[in-house]
């Protein structure tokens, strides 16, 4: 499909209701944690919580290495594996108020703990551990020492965590089951962080299951087994296995032509532009003026962050996880179809996306871009003047913000 009629069915839509936080969907929430606050006090039987099933942990990073280490349990109705975070979020189409609204009803119940837990599987911590490496959502009884905080906790990063309280003491319910791959990385003392996440992508497990295995200690060499905060392990494995994936391309031939793939969730527009050559990557993001992630700004704020073909050397500060994030979608599907490109991706944050919920959507967003029909392009430079005309920055904007397309000819028009 040629570009043009490609980019004719996303045509932008300047007379959309704008949602604001401040002004419509915070006051979505508060009524909501008000409810939430009833179901607390009816789970909650005296300093206990009784029947929880756990589907996730989470650990802070603030005081490292003495970190806030929590079990998180619905207290709301529904399967307990519903309010996990996976890509199956993206398939049911759930917006950032049904996130939120899934997420307020997790109790994290959070105790102390240092970070060096090598080969601790008792007390709270060891419950933390046999939840975090279990195939299922596990039942836990969780002892209470304090009032849940009926509170959101928002991050870039992670998705949301919701009520806090902290706990005295967690038991097993049960006994998890835990798959053959994880007791294999956890039997080997000499094996290192990076190739036990290698090896259970490979085995199908997703990047979800793996970064919070990642948080509860539960890789790397024996002496070396620490607890790692959630939002630090989510952009480990993200880098990772996408270094394996970029690994598996490195000899692949090109592409062979321009493609220009879309798509948008949560007030996200995602423009992919891959064009043939050797590996490269670019992630720009435009961030709408008056807008939760720009308040101040009378112009689209810009970022970006840029690797060639041997990769980066050093940590990614102005995209932060979102690039990571991004850049395994691509090199998954590079790597499906054994071929490499240089990508550009393109995303446009608009004030729809009005509360984070972590990179997840973006790496959701991004993953299900090759979905279905794409444009095709003569050129690079066709390809990227065409997709301008869809973004609320021009190309001379473009141009003085990223490398890939720095590199493009400018005519007087661009600017």
């Amino acid at each position: 499909m040629q570009l043009d009629d490609f980019i004719e069915d996303f045509q932008r839509d300047e007379a959309a209701e704008k949602r604001r936080l401040a002004e419509q969907k915070s006051y979505e929430i508060t009524d909501y944690l008000d409810e939430v606050e009833r179901e607390f006090e009816q789970a909650v039987s005296g300093d206990s919580l009784f029947g929880a099933t756990a589907p996730e942990i989470f650990v802070g990073r603030s005081s490292y290495p003495n970190v806030s280490t929590g079990v998180l349990s619905p207290v709301t109705d529904g399967n307990a594996a519903d309010f996990a975070t996976s890509g199956e979020w993206y398939r049911q189409g759930l917006g950032v108020s049904e996130v939120l609204q899934r997420r307020t009803g997790l109790l994290n119940s959070t105790r102390s703990a240092n970070v060096d837990v090598r080969d601790v599987w008792d007390g709270f911590v060891g419950v933390q551990r046999e939840v975090a490496i279990a195939d299922h959502p596990v039942d836990v009884e969780v002892g209470l020492d304090s009032e849940p905080d009926i509170d959101l906790s928002l991050d870039d990063v992670g998705a949301p965590t919701g009520p806090r309280a902290s706990a005295e003491s967690a038991d097993l319910a049960e006994n998890p089951h835990v798959p053959r791959p994880v007791e294999k990385t956890l039997e080997d003392d000499d094996w290192q962080a990076e190739g036990a996440m290698t090896y259970l992508y490979r085995r199908g497990f997703d990047v979800y299951d793996i970064n919070t295995i990642l948080s509860a200690g539960a890789l790397g060499r024996g002496r070396n087994r620490r607890l790692v905060p959630t939002r630090w392990s989510i952009t480990a494995v993200d880098d990772t296995v996408g270094q394996y994936l970029r690994g598996g391309i490195r000899n692949a031939s090109t592409i062979s032509e321009t493609e220009v793939h879309y798509n948008e969730y949560m007030g996200n527009r995602y423009w992919i532009v891959l064009t043939p050559g050797q590996w490269e990557f670019e992630l720009v993001e435009m961030k709408a003026p008056d807008s939760v992630w720009n308040p101040a700004g009378e112009a689209y704020y810009l970022a970006s962050a840029h690797e060639g073909y041997e990769g980066r050397t050093g940590y990614v500060e102005e995209t932060a996880g979102a690039y990571y994030a991004s850049r395994l979608g691509v090199l998954e599907h590079l790597h499906d179809r054994d071929r490499q490109a240089k990508c550009l991706v393109l995303r446009e944050v608009t004030d729809d996306y009005w509360a984070p919920v972590g990179v997840w959507q973006v790496r959701e967003g991004v993953r299900n871009a090759f979905e279905g029909q794409h444009g095709k392009s003569e050129t690079f430079r066709e390809a990227v003047t065409g997709v301008t005309e869809q973004l609320p920055v021009s190309l001379g904007a473009l141009r003085r913000k990223s490398e890939l397309v720095a590199g493009l000819q400018a005519k007087l028009s661009d600017f």
